[in-house]
């Protein structure tokens, strides 16, 4: 949903703006090591056991974000992003100016539904969820943008994964219907350090990364603070998400109410 959002604050229209393809293919050079057949598939359980291990289980997620974004026009205005999210149900997001200090966008987001509403020129739309499919050119569903936002995996199957090892990291290869993705793990915590996804239509060259860092414990959990994500086909959108403050588990309200004034889009 930040994607989507941005997109259409920015006035970007994904595939119809985005000029050479910046994100080059994975290279990634593996070590192989001859083993067993016993080995391999032990090899494969203990990393897949790792993965697992830290993908974020929650009921409720709330967080206040700073967003740097950057596309073809260059760097945009700074905004927080307010997000609330209950598991499996609702993402209810409000976006702020930080230079205007003023609430521009809210959306709320359920399994079929989006209703966005731009605060500045008094608008609201009322869409089905395959919208953020037109928009962003993604095909998100609400299970991929709720782990994205989280910061679990996606777009990636664990279950028929290929695993693979260097001295520092495991790399997971996944390929589905849209891309084929690369998850890499930090050897020692498990933790997850980068996703690289490629288009498996070659004609499209799209790509993108998402890159996680200053994990923060939260009770049984580490959480990711700082991320990037950067989409590439033609042009480039790169969005830093600064994580300012986060809680799991606490009673939330995702109440969504359009004034009466406003015009449908």
């Amino acid at each position: 949903m930040l994607l989507c959002l941005v997109y259409i604050m920015t006035g970007c229209k994904a595939a119809k703006t985005i000029n050479k393809v910046i994100a080059p293919k994975d290279t990634t050079t593996l070590v192989t090591i001859p083993v067993s057949v016993d080995d391999s598939i032990k090899f494969v359980d203990e990393s897949r056991a790792l993965m697992q291990k830290n993908e974020i289980a929650f009921k409720t997620f709330s967080a206040k974000i700073k967003l740097d974004i950057e596309d073809s026009r260059g760097k945009q205005p700074d905004i927080v992003a307010t997000l609330r999210m209950i598991k499996d149900s609702a993402i209810w997001l409000s976006l702020n100016a930080t230079f205007l200090n003023i609430e521009v966008y809210r959306a709320l987001i359920t399994r079929d539904s989006v209703i966005l509403m731009n605060k500045q020129d008094k608008e609201v739309q009322y869409r089905t969820l395959d919208y953020l499919q037109e928009v962003t050119q993604i095909p998100f569903d609400f299970k991929t943008m709720q782990n994205m936002l989280i910061g679990n995996p996606v777009f990636f199957d664990s279950a028929s994964a290929s695993f693979k090892t260097d001295d520092k990291s495991v790399m997971a290869t996944s390929v589905g219907a849209s891309f084929k993705t690369l998850v890499t793990l930090a050897l020692s915590s498990g933790l997850m350090q980068y996703i690289k996804l490629d288009d498996v239509d070659i004609s499209r060259n799209r790509t993108a990364s998402m890159s996680y860092d200053d994990y923060v414990a939260n009770a049984d959990r580490m959480f990711s603070t700082r991320r990037q994500i950067t989409i590439s086909e033609k042009n480039k959108l790169e969005i830093k998400m600064n994580f300012k403050q986060f809680e799991f588990n606490k009673e939330l309200s995702v109440n969504f109410s359009v004034p009466k004034n406003y015009k449908k889009k």
